[in-house]
């Protein structure tokens, strides 16, 4: 049995209490850059059809403790801001999360996943092969389009 309750971000009850909440869990995750704005990111995952976040609060205090932002191209899904509140790591709630987010990305459809992990992250790359995760020969490019307007942060 689980020991969180999973659900998506909602979008219809969505305030700042929530993506503070949100942005906090990433934060004491380390998962948040200086030159990335966090709540671009919610808001972004949170305004398109084939994206979403998915929470995990434990059962007994509704405490917000795991996070996934998951989304799709219509072919690779892909994940991102897996986090796990660093006080209750250790419980399966890494694995909960990615299982939950293989199951949204399969009733859409879709098959394989991608995910990025830094190189440095030796945490995180155990724990995705742990999960069934394969390192592939690939090589991730990157370039900003200065042209593209970036979602309002507030």
């Amino acid at each position: 049995m689980t020991s969180l309750t999973i659900a998506e971000f909602d979008r219809a009850d969505f305030d700042r209490k929530n993506e503070d909440a949100l942005v906090a869990l990433w934060e004491r995750a380390g998962l948040t850059r200086p030159w990335n704005e966090p709540r671009q990111d919610v808001r972004f995952a949170l305004a398109a059809p084939t994206s979403t976040i998915l929470v995990g609060r434990r059962r007994d205090d509704d405490q917000l403790v795991a996070c996934v932002m998951v989304g799709h191209d219509g072919h690779r899904g892909a994940v991102y801001y897996v986090a796990t509140d660093p006080d209750w790591r250790g419980h399966g709630f890494g694995r909960e999360m990615m299982a939950a987010a293989e199951a949204w990305l399969a009733a859409k459809g879709i098959w394989k996943l991608n995910l990025l992990i830094r190189g440095d992250n030796e945490i995180a790359k155990g724990f995705y092969e742990a999960i069934g995760f394969q390192a592939q020969d690939r090589i991730c490019m990157q370039k900003e389009i200065r042209a593209a307007e970036k979602p309002a942060a507030d």
